[in-house]
């Protein structure tokens, strides 16, 4: 038992000798700590420098080896972050440049005097400026944007219109050896093989595609649109893209909520990339208005066409906008507004088949053989069809609206799906509605500008609600009513377009009806008839109510003159 307890006793002596020689100490601990962090620092840099020279040579090495088309893909994806970013700064300059102009430099300034004026001025010029920049950049879905806005020259200020229009036919120059790319892929052939003689140098653009002028084979001067090599690649990003920034928006101001808007329009849009569509609605459409002789709808050679590339009949013409030009070519303002409105209204009130992108761009107006207007009606890629029973209630709405029919516009509106018919019938029309008189100007004074863009800020939720509540393709055919609202202020609204198209309406209505009656109406004779009747109906029910609205004014007037009555202010207002 002594000697094993002298063992563990010599063992424990040589132990704290070992510690007096080797002390432990807390700082070694740590300087070990510090060596261990600081090595996997090293490795952690290391790996990220190795990540950041292997990744980007990795991508360099699978571009290389791709195909052309798979490379297109792929600089499309990088592209698309690009784009994305470009149109968050500009909403972002837009909105920082609004609020610092109204909260900083014109705070306590007078809204009417010219500094205020002239600095809104500017401020407005500089978001215009920028939103036509970053669209051009981007392209594509960006243009088409740009251009819809165009339509609310009676909302937006007019710096927005006056720059915006650059977007109508703002050619983005692709280099030739895209053009010849997309050529090989779809035909086999390049352009200067398909046709005879082929003109690289765009002379005009769509928002998705630039339109070159060439020669068939025969001779025949024709107009190729060619689509954009990636424009397809890219809609899907450009969408989510455009998502991303609705959803942000929404997120800022929550009652702005237009990404159910996109949605809807999805699958009409995707529609504009297949060209072959395109030709078959140019087609169609060229067939329900052949009676309009006055109506050319470019003849399409199919041979050379494909889903990206449109080969069609040239036509010559100025854009329906170029006042000066129509004036040189002596043709009447007011024949060409005329014809312009009966065209589209004929295809809202009655075929159902409707052209949804009518902008000036693709209008053009020349002289006819019998040297009065003839229209040209281009770029037939986004249409909207609307159904029969829509139709019937849109014809019967517009015409209880010219005649101020209330108990009408509220049955025809709901149905179509509204409750708030007023505000319904206001936006159709694109202006207010005074239910004490049949007048409608077709330019809006400046009291009537105000309250339509006061009606759009304090109304907003009421107005998305409206738009939510009606059928889907009504979102279009307000984009037509829009654009061909527009056309017209431009031309000097030489025509009343409400009457016009009410004239159109009644008499859609009453064709319709003489096709759903059975096989007697199917006799050219008997559809006449009933379509005059209707047609004779309402323009004798319009002409009596202003006639008697006339001499009611007339008397009160005559009354006032005498003596015998005196006019308080809500009559006053009547009168005028």
């Amino acid at each position: 038992m002594t000697g094993e307890t002298s063992r563990v006793f010599r063992l424990c002596n040589h132990h704290v000798a070992l510690l007096r020689r080797h002390p432990h100490h807390p700082r070694s601990t740590r300087s070990l700590s510090v060596a261990r962090t600081g090595k996997r620092r090293g490795l952690f840099w290391k790996s990220l420098l190795g990540l950041s020279v292997g990744l980007p040579l990795a991508a360099g090495v699978k571009y290389a080896a791709s195909e052309p088309r798979q490379r297109r893909r792929m600089r499309v994806v990088f592209e698309g972050f690009g784009r994305f970013c470009r149109s968050l700064s500009v909403g972002i300059f837009i909105s920082m440049d609004y609020w610092w102009t109204t909260n900083v430099a014109l705070r306590g300034m007078d809204e009417s005097s010219p500094s205020y004026l002239s600095e809104m001025s500017a401020c407005h010029q500089r978001a215009a400026d920028y939103m036509v920049k970053g669209a051009v950049s981007n392209g594509g879905l960006y243009i088409k944007l740009g251009q819809g806005l165009c339509a609310f020259n009676h909302l937006l200020p007019p710096e927005y219109i006056r720059t915006l229009q650059v977007l109508e036919d703002q050619a983005l120059n692709r280099r030739n050896k895209e053009v010849d790319a997309l050529f090989l892929e779809d035909f086999n052939k390049t352009p200067e093989q398909l046709f005879k003689t082929f003109n690289y140098e765009p002379i005009a653009a769509a928002s998705l595609a630039q339109v070159h002028k060439a020669e068939l084979n025969d001779g025949t001067p024709v107009a190729v649109k060619v689509q954009y090599i990636d424009l397809r690649d890219r809609f899907d990003g450009d969408i989510r893209t455009l998502e991303i920034l609705l959803d942000i928006i929404k997120f800022m101001h929550p009652s702005f909520g237009f990404r159910w808007v996109l949605k809807d329009l999805k699958g009409t849009l995707a529609q504009e990339l297949d060209f072959e569509n395109e030709a078959r609605n140019s087609e169609r459409c060229a067939e329900e208005l052949k009676h309009f002789h006055f109506v050319v709808i470019p003849k399409v050679f199919w041979e050379q066409t494909s889903k990206r590339v449109l080969t069609a009949e040239f036509c010559s013409g100025c854009k329906i906008n170029n006042v000066e030009e129509i004036k040189h070519q002596g043709i009447s303002l007011k024949d060409t507004a005329d014809k312009l409105i009966r065209i589209f209204a004929e295809q809202i009130f009655y075929t159902g088949f409707i052209h949804a992108d009518p902008h000036p761009g693709n209008v053009l107006v020349r002289q006819g053989p019998d040297k009065k207007a003839e229209l040209v009606l281009l770029d037939h890629g986004l249409y909207e069809f609307l159904s029969q029973h829509d139709r019937e209630a849109l014809c019967k709405l517009w015409r209880a609206i010219v005649l101020r029919d209330e108990a009408s516009m509220k049955m025809y509106s709901a149905a179509l799906g509204v409750k708030e018919y007023f505000l319904f019938c206001e936006m159709l029309l694109q202006r207010p509605i005074n239910m004490r008189t049949l007048a409608l100007s077709n330019i809006l004074s400046r009291e009537e500008t105000a309250y339509m863009q006061q009606m759009a800020i304090s109304r907003f939720e009421s107005i998305m609600q409206v738009l939510k509540s009606m059928p889907r393709p009504m979102l279009l055919v307000f984009r037509n009513i829009n654009t061909v609202r527009s056309i017209n202020i431009t031309l000097g609204a030489p025509v009343d377009r409400y009457f016009i198209m009410a004239k159109s309406a009644v008499r859609g209505w009453g064709k319709i009806q003489a096709e759903k009656t059975g096989i007697l109406p199917r006799l050219r004779i008997i559809s006449w008839c009933r379509t005059t009747w209707e047609s004779l109906k309402f323009q004798v029910a319009l002409r009596s109510e202003m006639v008697i609205m006339s001499l009611t004014r007339t008397c009160l007037r005559l009354l006032e003159i005498l003596g015998l009555a005196t006019l308080d202010a809500e009559v006053y207002n009547y009168l005028t």
